[in-house]
């Protein structure tokens, strides 16, 4: 059986020293699964650059069928910051590997980041499971719904958790989008996310509709009750507002405050850190009206 450290070893084996490429001619890791987006933390790396220059260099690989375009398998965040920052070239290592030990190489170099997404994981996972499979490792051909079994055991080997963590993260990228979301947003947890996804696609948009509607996500009790009844009689739209519509403990009494005045002190905050960010706020402002009080007395 391969080892996937064998690939870190032929990429190191193939690199040289950097060399400076223009930024026209590098181009985003085809289908990647990691979220580059345009924020305050992408400014901050623009000028960091602009000062400094790209520090560490990126790696990328020579682009099938050109004559001097490249693939970036680490770096992609860089490479945009240097663009924003008027930079026309950007240190690169170059190293010779084909697509899929390129994959496993770019899945392994961004997992290490301290904030990555649900969905960046599910389908980091799901792209290296496919690479693994593609380079000999056996598959389950048993069921399409779930990944590859010694794929995820190497996959899970080399992340340092379980194999049912990684198929259960590679299931999540059976959800539609929108609900998705919901998982990064912080709104739909980890567990009742993976229940969900074995809802089927129009499922699944009914119970966005519902969910839109009345302004809440199913509990993890619900999200089983969805799967269960998806899979026997089939889950119709009017079904779901009935569950839906079930008051739910963690929903009562209920204050609303809009995402884009908390975004004003949060800026990068999603709905779960932005609720701990107010709750946080009203303990110290509770701590500073008890001190006020014992100075009056």
């Amino acid at each position: 059986m391969q080892d996937t450290k064998k690939e870190g070893d032929k990429m190191k084996n193939t690199m040289k020293k950097p060399v400076a490429i223009p930024a026209e001619k590098l181009h985003p890791f085809e289908n990647h699964p990691y979220k580059v987006q345009d924020n305050e933390e992408m400014d901050a790396l623009a000028e960091s650059i602009k000062m400094h220059g790209v520090v560490s260099p990126i790696i990328v690989r020579p682009l099938e069928n050109t004559a001097d375009e490249y693939e970036i398998i680490s770096g992609h965040r860089r490479v945009m910051a240097s663009r924003k920052a008027g930079i026309t070239e950007v240190p690169a290592l170059i190293v010779s590997l084909d697509r899929d030990a390129a994959a496993i190489v770019l899945v392994d170099s961004n997992l290490h980041r301290e904030h990555i997404l649900p969905s960046e994981k599910a389908f980091a996972y799901k792209m290296k499971a496919e690479a693994l499979a593609h380079q000999g490792f056996r598959a389950d051909l048993t069921s399409v719904q779930v990944a590859p079994k010694l794929a995820t055991e190497q996959i899970a080997e080399d992340a340092g958790t379980s194999k049912d963590t990684i198929k259960r993260y590679i299931r999540l990228t059976n959800l539609i989008p929108e609900i998705l979301q919901y998982v990064d947003d912080g709104r739909i947890a980890f567990t009742p996310a993976v229940e969900l996804s074995y809802l089927n696609e129009q499922e699944q948009y009914d119970l966005l509709e519902q969910m839109e509607l009345n302004d809440c996500t199913p509990s993890l009790s619900q999200a089983c009750r969805f799967k269960k009844m998806s899979g026997e009689e089939g889950l119709t739209l009017e079904v779901i507002a009935t569950v839906m519509s079930e008051e739910k403990a963690n929903q009562r009494e209920m204050f609303k405050v809009p995402m884009e005045r908390i975004r004003k002190y949060v800026p990068n905050a999603n709905t779960k850190q932005a609720e701990d960010f107010v709750m946080k706020a009203c303990e110290h402002y509770r701590r500073y009206l008890i001190r006020q009080r014992d100075r009056e007395r």
